[in-house]
């Protein structure tokens, strides 16, 4: 402590009634004979802080040489995909070694470092800023074999589930232009679902890898919190932020995941972790070879309140309760559960994030272990008027409503961490007895672009996209949206969108979805949907696979092929 009762320098700013002006900002004062002992012991931390500021700062340095960035380059419209997918192209070559990934292509959304690459992150309030080093998973995933070809456009400060939001441009969906690709991990979505590239590595934070995969019918996997390593990423709330792959297939999403997995000694999110390359997620999976999949002795529950809200298509409940009692065809028990905290997530989820997330934008957040992007820091602040309003409505919001809950309800953000672990206990409790929970990824399916008018105008397709997705952020758990049809868009019937299903598994058995979603994707094909009589309206998830095997046992279903569960009725 002596540091601090050393003279000022003769340089130093400080003075007589700052002490004053900086305790006028949160409404109290100090007696007036301690002014200025106060200024004094502030001119010291003053120059202290302006010596760790002259520091060299401590970055992890990446291996350029080894891993040269070739030709990153701003594509030009004729360049471009699905509207704005990409935000930068370029390509980084894997070690041809690396066997894990060896040939696949990989984007990585605009908020995870890669040196040499300018970032935008979503926004134009500020010049995009180049990192110095790459994000621990990119490494990893070059280690593995794979080749990263660019960055991803994300929405502004990945702060939204539409695609509209990014200031970089819109982003269709691969199934319909002028839909939704969902967000904040819009390009990447899209980029996979379209077959363009190989994995997408996203980040989520209240359904950002899992809401875009279900619009655009790709598999989405966000982890247990920690699992993979954060470093290198962009932050919104630590307690909440999940990395993970969008891919194309399940295998797919496993191997990516085994790749990225793992504590780095560096964030200590991921200290629990385990070591890098020790999880065999993509050996734990059963190749079939033609053999009927089997789930026997599997407990799956339908989660009664994940189709609970208003905002729910009927026709999305339709489809995914569908896709759900195909689960019984495979030998799984399913049965309906419910978990009333559950829909308190929304709620606690919306407190914690306005807070913790206007406090990292206003470049406040502090509090954990790890990597720091400081170059990021200096690019955006401090903030003015002029940048906050080049803002997204939805950005703008954040901070507004951090700001005020900060001021009048002190103790807030504690408590909601205090009830986050209330409903991760209620979960916890129930997958004790059931293997997996299954839900739908997103209420409706892609809604149409929405328009940059006012704010209330900017948030209306968006409206309750996350009303089973933000809560598993709240509490940590791993969750994977697993396309299983299509329904009917809200705007035009004839218009077919795909339908996501929320798998859930108790905290660190990732093994446990993945089973039970291979399984389920071995065996349908989620594209051959059914339909009666033509009619769109009466959209179904996927039809049995041709793989070789015989007609299904009907002995396996109840009754004559229908699953009870409860008023949740459809056919199989």
């Amino acid at each position: 402590m002596s540091v601090f009762f050393k003279e000022a320098s003769p340089n130093n700013p400080v003075k007589k009634g700052d002490v004053e002006n900086v305790l006028k900002r949160i409404g109290v004062a100090i007696n007036d004979q301690d002014s200025d002992d106060f200024n004094q012991l502030l001119a010291a931390v003053h120059d202290c802080a302006e010596h760790i500021s002259e520091l060299p700062d401590y970055q992890p340095i990446p291996d350029v040489k080894k891993y040269p960035r070739e030709n990153v380059h701003r594509p030009t419209a004729d360049q471009q995909d699905f509207g704005n997918a990409w935000a930068h192209k370029f390509l980084i070559r894997g070690d041809s070694n690396g066997s894990l990934l060896r040939g696949k292509s990989v984007c990585v959304k605009d908020c995870i470092a890669v040196a040499g690459v300018p970032q935008f992150y979503g926004s134009d309030a500020f010049p995009a800023w180049t990192p110095s080093t790459d994000a621990t998973i990119v490494t990893r995933m070059l280690d593995a074999g794979a080749n990263i070809v660019g960055t991803a456009t994300c929405e502004n400060f990945c702060n939204s589930t539409s695609s509209f939001t990014s200031a970089q441009g819109t982003i269709d969906n691969p199934y319909r232009k002028g839909y939704s690709a969902g967000g904040s991990t819009s390009g990447g979505a899209a980029l996979v679902g379209s077959g363009l590239v190989d994995c997408a590595i996203g980040g989520d934070q209240g359904g950002s890898i899992r809401v875009p995969a279900s619009l655009c019918g790709c598999v989405g996997f966000k982890p247990t919190h920690g699992l993979v390593p954060w470093t290198g990423i962009t932050s919104g709330d630590a307690i909440d932020d999940h990395a993970g792959p969008l891919t194309r297939s399940v295998y797919d999403a496993s191997l990516f995941l085994d790749a990225i997995a793992g504590n780095d000694g560096i964030d200590d999110r991921s200290f629990a972790s385990g070591s890098h390359g020790s999880h065999g997620y993509a050996e734990s999976l059963v190749k079939w070879n033609g053999q009927l999949p089997s789930l026997a002795g599997v407990k799956i529950g339908i989660l009664r309140e994940g189709f609970d809200p208003e905002v729910f298509d009927p026709k999305v409940k339709e489809v995914v309760l569908s896709a759900a009692s195909k689960f019984q065809q495979l030998g799984a028990t399913v049965e309906e559960v419910s978990i009333p905290s559950h829909l308190e997530g929304p709620a606690v989820w919306t407190i914690q994030q306005r807070i913790s997330g206007s406090m990292t934008i206003l470049g406040q957040a502090h509090g954990r272990r790890g990597l720091y992007l400081t170059e990021f820091e200096h690019t955006r602040l401090p903030w003015t008027t002029e940048n906050f309003q080049k803002l997204f409505p939805s950005t703008q919001n954040t901070i507004i409503n951090g700001l005020y809950l900060m001021d009048k309800f002190p103790g807030l953000y504690g408590k909601t961490v205090n009830l986050g672990r209330k409903i991760s206990d209620d979960y916890e409790r129930t997958l004790s007895k059931f293997d997996v929970l299954v839900m739908p990824t997103t209420p409706y399916v892609a809604p149409q672009h929405g328009s940059r008018g006012t704010p209330r105008q900017c948030f209306e397709p968006s409206i309750g996209l996350t009303s089973n997705t933000a809560v598993f952020n709240v509490t940590g758990h791993p969750a994977m949206s697993l396309p299983v049809g299509f329904a009917p868009a809200k705007e035009d019937s004839k218009v077919l969108l795909p339908v996501g299903m929320q798998i859930v598994g108790g905290l660190w058995q990732e093994k446990k979805i993945l089973k039970v979603a291979h399984a389920w994707e071995t065996a349908f094909d989620w594209k051959a949907t059914a339909t009666a009589n033509g009619c769109p309206d009466k959209v179904v998830s996927g039809g049995l696979k041709e793989n070789g095997w015989s007609k299904l046992n009907e002995s396996k279903l109840n009754g004559q092929g229908k699953i009870e569960i409860s008023e949740l009725t459809v056919q199989s």
